[in-house]
Formats: structure tokens, C-alpha cells, sequence
């Protein structure tokens, strides 16, 4: 039985003045006032190119970042490495519609992705599908609008981007996950990645969708990918989320009149989350399991489906994953247990990862008891080692 609760290993890698920096950046996302003030201001501060680093670097960024550039991360990357954690590595800069910024990204990710395959701890590569064309295109071509010819040209160039790095993936031999985007986004995008698995997944899943569970119809979607891959032949790579643009689309929905694509609650989220692995654990033969969770039910009950079945802990088609800097009680206790795990780690120069971290900040102060379970569980650990002294 896996203990979350082993904070010795859950902080294996993390020395005394690692977790006193912890604790006061968690104590601090623990106000919300003060991350709701905080935020804006570091934000408009960034806008006017204001120098921030020297709050944010020895702060936010140390705990939710790897480094500034694929270089900069390698100590990262070898220091999970010792923890038998595996690492990712995500550019995490948002980019602009500029010809020239989605230029910018696609060289970074094909980078990214040579970095990675030749690599044995970068297990994955991954990006964010919106780097890489027009976002009214990709409206247009997932909604229900006929579109017009530069649109389909819009929507083509895009196609052309993810084939090239779908390409690349496979010619190194590292899956991608292509991460999940709003629902108005989202038909088309996962159009192209079933054309790329298709394509390029006909060995093993080289490439993999995201499938958002806090989506009322993500069920109906996964069975029909299912269907598609034994029909055509091909292996499945499955990455499953939560979600993360909740308030977003319920008020866009509410404006525009359309059904709400969430789903009524948290517990059918859960409830949709869990079945999503069952589901996918009873078709191990076409499906590869990207489990993206923080939530300590949710891995506990993967490690329960995997035993049932007699599925090896150390089976490649089964990966476990959580932020860096956050929830290393899970990742370091599955990893400990031989389970497959890897760590999110972003980066990118200070001033671009902005939003990333902000977006970190606000999420551990709106997740209920993340931010109290991330103390619990640091003040445990630091107790338990004066104690050992």
C-alpha cells in the first residue's frame, strides 16, 4: 500500500533551506487578498518591463520552474532523476499569433523535442496547441460557422505545424502530448490529433490528446477514440486532466447562450475522471494512460486497477504526473513504489512565465486544501527531521 503520508520520501530531494522556502511562499499563497492584490501588480509591473525577477525568481519560480532555458533545467531534471522521477519539459511561454511568434515557438518545441529524445529521463515531450495558429480559426473550424478560404488556409498551416512536430516526436522516438485548450478550440484540435495518432502511432502512442474530465461529454469522446483506434489500427495515447478553464467557459456560455460544457460538479468530474481510467485500463491494449493528477484518490486508484489486472508498475504504457513544486508527497511515494512517474517541469525566460506562475499562485489558493495539504505535509516533514537530529 502506497503511504502519501511518507513525507522522509515525499522530501527525499529537497534540503532543510528548500523546505523553509516552501513553506513561506505556501504560507503566503495562503492569504488570498494577498494574491489577489499581489498578481495584478506584478503583472502590470512585467507589462511596463519593470524589473521583477528579483521577487519573483528566488520565489514562485524556483518552486514552479526548472530553469530559463533546456540548458538551465538539466540540474532539475538530474535532481528528480535521484528521486526516480522523470522530468518534462514544457515551454511555458505564451506566445502571440505573429507569424514570427508561432515561428519562435515551433523552433523551440522542435528543440525541445530533440533535447528530450536524446534524454533518458525526458520521457515526453509536450506543447500547447494554440502557440501554433490563428485562434479565430480554430474557433471557426470547431464550431458550427461554415468557413471562409483563409480560414481553411489558417486551419491547414496548423495542420502542417503539428505534423511537423508530430514528425519529429516520432523520428526520436519521444511520445508528445498535445495539451487541452477551451472547448471552443477543441473539436478541431482534436480532429488533428486523431490524424496524427493515425499517422504516427501505429508502433506504439507517440502522440497524445488531452482529455479535460471537468467536461460533461469527455466519456462519450474517449469511447468513440477507442472505437476509432481499434477500427484503424492504431495505438491511442490518452493524457487525462481535471481541467483548467472552468470559470472561463461557464461565462462564455452564459453570454453566448450555449450549453455549459462543464460538468454540474466537482464529484462528476471525479466520478468521470475515475471511469476514464477504468475504461482505458480495460483497453490497455489499444490505450496508453497519461495520468495528470494531483488528486491523491485518483493515483491511488490507478495503482488499484493496475493490481487487479496484474499490469507491472513499471509498464511504459501507464504514466503518473504532477507539477513541479507541487504534490511531491504523490510523486515521490508512487515513484519509490516503482510506478512511472513524471514531473511537469516549465520554463522559459522570468518575464514570459509570468502567466504560467501566476496562474500557479492562483490555482493553490482557489483549489481547496492544495495549499493546506502542501503545508501540512512540509511543516510534518520538517518537524520529523529536528526530531531525528
Amino acid at each position: 500500500m502506497i503511504n502519501f503520508e511518507d513525507t522522509k520520501t515525499a522530501f527525499f530531494i529537497k534540503s532543510d533551506r528548500d523546505l523553509r522556502r516552501a513553506n513561506m511562499l505556501f504560507k503566503l499563497i495562503s492569504y488570498p487578498t494577498l494574491v489577489k492584490i499581489g498578481n495584478p501588480v506584478i503583472r502590470m509591473l512585467s507589462a511596463i518591463r519593470f524589473p521583477v525577477g528579483w521577487i519573483v525568481k528566488p520565489t514562485a519560480f524556483r518552486q514552479f520552474v526548472g530553469g530559463e532555458t533546456l540548458e538551465a533545467c538539466q540540474p532539475t531534471v538530474e535532481r528528480l532523476k535521484t528521486g526516480n522521477v522523470y522530468s518534462l519539459l514544457d515551454y511555458s511561454v505564451e506566445g502571440g499569433e505573429s507569424d514570427k511568434a508561432i515561428e519562435a515557438a515551433l523552433q523551440e518545441t522542435l528543440r525541445a523535442i530533440a533535447h528530450g529524445g536524446g534524454n533518458p529521463d525526458i520521457p515526453f515531450a509536450v506543447f500547447k496547441p494554440t502557440a501554433f495558429g490563428s485562434s479565430r480559426a480554430l474557433e471557426v473550424l470547431s464550431g458550427a460557422s461554415v468557413p471562409d478560404k483563409e480560414i481553411i488556409r489558417e486551419g491547414e498551416k496548423f495542420r502542417a505545424r503539428i505534423d511537423q512536430l508530430c514528425k519529429a516526436a516520432f523520428d526520436h522516438d519521444i511520445p508528445i502530448l498535445i495539451d487541452a485548450e477551451d472547448s471552443f478550440y477543441q473539436n478541431f484540435i482534436d480532429m488533428v490529433a486523431m490524424e496524427m495518432m493515425q499517422k504516427y502511432n501505429y508502433k506504439r502512442a507517440i502522440v497524445f490528446n488531452t482529455y479535460q474530465m471537468y467536461r460533461h461529454d469527455r466519456i462519450g469522446v474517449l469511447e468513440a477514440d477507442i472505437r476509432a483506434a481499434r477500427e484503424g489500427h492504431f495505438h491511442l495515447g490518452a493524457k487525462f486532466v481535471r481541467g483548467a478553464y472552468m470559470e472561463k467557459e461557464r461565462e462564455r456560455a452564459r453570454k453566448l447562450r450555449y450549453p455549459d460544457p462543464i460538468q454540474p460538479d466537482k464529484e462528476s468530474t471525479d466520478r468521470d475522471y475515475n471511469l476514464a481510467l477504468k475504461i482505458s485500463m480495460d483497453n490497455l491494449d489499444v490505450v496508453s494512460i497519461f495520468n495528470g493528477t494531483h488528486n491523491e484518490y485518483s493515483s491511488l486508484y490507478l495503482t488499484e486497477l493496475m493490481a487487479k489486472k496484474k499490469v507491472k508498475a513499471s509498464d511504459k504504457r501507464i504514466w503518473f504526473s504532477q507539477l513541479l513544486g507541487m504534490s511531491d508527497h504523490i510523486s515521490f511515494n508512487l515513484a519509490a513504489a516503482g510506478f512511472n512517474v513524471v514531473k511537469y517541469v516549465p520554463y522559459g525566460p522570468v518575464r514570459y512565465v509570468l502567466p504560467y506562475l501566476m496562474r500557479r499562485v492562483e490555482e493553490n489558493t482557489s483549489v481547496k486544501g492544495q495549499t493546506g495539504r502542501e503545508l501540512s505535509l512540509i511543516k510534518k516533514e520538517r518537524a520529523r527531521r529536528r526530531n531525528e537530529t
